[in-house]
């Protein structure tokens, strides 16, 4: 089976490639801007005309979509994340290959939810930020696009890899320059926002068995499992081996010590720039919990996660822990 990945440099593209190249009846190509890529090509400011001739050489039976942007502003964000899928559906409709298109999308794309709920695909989408936005807008792109085609919407990725910027990286990098420093304790702001965390190997399986069925519409991915990001802290004091206490800033009294998910603040106390790491509001735009319904992922894919929370974080930790 011919394969062709966009975006294999990313954080999810990474393991999706890793994923397809230990299946021996793939014949992987990786598309991309940078140089790493077996072809250049600039998906946000190419031409559907020089993709679709592309995919008439090529001939793929899959093309994977794990390209776009995380951060930047609206323009950007709709650059990458919307125009780019534009010109990948337009240039599948031209051409020949008649390729099965699986998209990564994100849980940003449904919002905020209601506490203890489950969301499920059939959900109403609302966006609760421009890169939810542009996400979605990608994902309609594709459903109405008329092609065999899949969207994963992936829920909060973690595991080796894991952005130095995003919450747990920010946290992950806190608690070793408190290690490194020798204090004692760390402040920490906002960890009461629950998400559903799914490791990116894991992940990576999804896509490969995606590219494999003949599922279409929209596949939650996730563990169905939502976790404070106050117990996360607490696992990852746990893996790291770190002894000292845990406050959260405006948060419920009492001090975490040893991983135990006790957290507590001083109300009103300034965040020491070399002890506080604050990523909140949460950056996906999905306010204060999210947990996916993986029930189809499970009826349709053959897939369930297989990693738990507490091996993504030891790995997030050990990429952490070697910048000491």
């Amino acid at each position: 089976m011919r394969v062709l990945l966009l975006g294999a440099n990313g954080f999810l593209g990474r393991f999706v490639a890793d994923r397809l190249l230990a299946d021996p009846a793939v014949h992987l190509t990786a598309l991309g801007r940078d140089d790493a890529a077996d072809v250049r090509f600039d998906l946000a400011g190419g031409s559907p005309g020089a993709l679709t001739r592309f995919l008439d050489a090529v001939h793929p039976g899959v093309v994977i979509n794990c390209a776009g942007a995380t951060r930047g502003g609206a323009r950007e964000l709709v650059r990458h994340n919307t125009v780019a899928v534009a010109t990948v559906c337009e240039a599948l409709r031209r051409s020949g290959c008649g390729a099965r298109l699986v998209q990564l999308g994100c849980s940003s794309e449904y919002g905020p939810s209601q506490q203890g709920s489950s969301t499920a695909e059939d959900a109403v989408p609302r966006p609760g930020g421009p890169y939810g936005v542009s996400k979605l807008s990608a994902s309609e792109l594709v459903l109405g696009s008329g092609l065999d085609a899949v969207v994963l919407r992936v829920f909060s990725p973690v595991g080796p890899g894991t952005p130095a910027g995003s919450p747990l990286g920010r946290l992950a990098e806190a608690m070793r320059r408190a290690m490194q420093s020798g204090d004692g304790e760390l402040k920490l702001a906002g960890l009461g926002v629950q998400r559903d965390f799914v490791d990116v190997r894991d992940v990576a399986r999804a896509v490969h068995a995606a590219s494999l069925s003949a599922a279409q519409g929209v596949v939650n991915i996730g563990t169905g499992r939502a976790v404070k990001l106050r117990d996360a802290a607490a696992v990852l004091a746990r893996v790291a081996g770190y002894a000292g206490a845990l406050h959260e800033l405006d948060g419920p009294p009492g001090p975490v010590r040893g991983g135990h998910a006790t957290i507590g603040p001083p109300r009103g106390e300034p965040l020491p720039e070399h002890l506080g790491v604050g990523p909140f509001p949460y950056p996906d735009g999905c306010g204060s919990w999210q947990q996916a319904d993986v029930r189809t992922a499970r009826d349709r894919l053959g897939w369930r996660p297989r990693i738990n929370l507490e091996e993504s974080l030891a790995d997030i930790w050990m990429e952490a822990a070697c910048r000491i």
